[in-house]
């Protein structure tokens, strides 16, 4: 896990390899947006495209 966080993009998701350890930020500089929906109207129709799975058990 990387501790750098980037305190201008929140996560929440632990399972990420970019998560920032104990705290709820991402560790890069930017992250892609995108979407699995030919038309998103919700926020669950968004993905982050930056997600790598962290592989530490």
């Amino acid at each position: 896990m990387m501790n750098n966080a980037n305190r201008s993009i929140g996560c929440t998701v632990t399972q990420c390899e970019y998560h920032c350890g104990n705290e709820n930020y991402c560790t890069l500089d930017k992250i892609n947006v995108g979407t699995h929906e030919q038309n998103p109207t919700n926020v669950q129709c968004t993905d982050c495209e930056s997600f790598k799975a962290n592989n530490c058990k």
